[in-house]
């Protein structure tokens, strides 16, 4: 699920000279109008990822106790195997990070992707402000899913490198919420999984499948009623459907589909 607005700015360009505006740290933080913007950080999601506020994650003693929690250092290493395991191996992730160089976007392990524990209603996300993907440790616990946050994620950042994608128009983060559940999620078994599939029409199951899942990222980090984001997804759907940079295809599970568009990458200019 995509999380805030902007991505690395290209070549010599400062990244955060460029990212959005909105407030990153301490939610009590107050504004030049002397007000809080706890209320603005839970607008724009970050209450979701209690590290990109400053703060320390604290295991509870009751969790501690049933086993649900006091392995976050080890779920760290786990995470950040995974993801590296993801670069390597992953066509997808390989295809992204090799269209993002080629535009401008280089990724750099260290420094703009972070395993932290997050919200159970997340499994990543993107911060613009650090230009970092956030990866859920505590949610997305194998290379699968670790592959997904990631593909979807960087299409996030390939989206502002190439178009400079204003996150904080809800037509702008509806139109690549579209596009990352377009070409990163949606399958006919998710549809599935979702309600959205029918044996009859599998192209409307596919588009309702991306309608839905665009609309709940949308409304996860955005304060915004339900009715405002379905608009806002029905206006640029038609658009924003029919982009398919720069993987080129929908990905069908268990299909070649993934290697063929790793193959496909140096045919449109990628670097991989």
């Amino acid at each position: 699920m995509g999380l805030f607005a902007k991505v690395e700015a290209k070549a010599d360009k400062d990244p955060l000279v460029d990212a959005a505006k909105e407030p990153v740290g301490n939610a009590e933080q107050t504004n030049e109008n002397g007000n809080s913007n706890s209320s603005q950080t839970k607008e724009w999601g970050y209450d979701l990822y209690p590290e990109r506020k400053g703060e320390t994650y604290k295991p509870k003693w009751s969790k501690i106790l049933l086993g649900m929690e006091g392995r976050e250092n080890i779920d760290k290493v786990k995470c950040e195997r995974n993801v590296y395991w993801c670069v390597k191996n992953s066509p997808l992730v390989k295809l992204m990070m090799g269209a993002l160089r080629s535009s401008g976007c280089p990724i750099d392990l260290r420094r703009h992707i972070s395993c932290e524990v997050c919200d159970t209603t997340v499994t990543g996300g993107y911060d613009p402000v650090m230009n970092q993907i956030v990866v859920c440790q505590n949610m997305a616990r194998n290379e699968g899913m670790v592959q997904g946050v990631l593909t979807h994620e960087m299409i996030h950042m390939f989206d502002y490198c190439n178009n400079e994608l204003d996150f904080r128009n809800i037509d702008h983060l509806a139109c690549t919420e579209i596009r990352a559940a377009n070409l990163a999620h949606c399958s006919f078994l998710s549809a599935m999984m979702q309600g959205d599939a029918s044996i009859f029409d599998i192209k409307q199951a596919h588009q309702n499948c991306v309608k839905t899942k665009a609309l709940q990222s949308v409304l996860a980090v955005r304060n915004v009623t339900k009715l405002e984001a379905i608009e806002a997804v029905e206006r640029v759907f038609p658009k924003c459907y029919a982009d398919l940079e720069p993987i080129g295809r929908r990905i069908r599970r268990n299909s070649p589909d993934q290697h063929r568009a790793y193959m496909e990458g140096p045919m449109y200019g990628y670097d991989i």
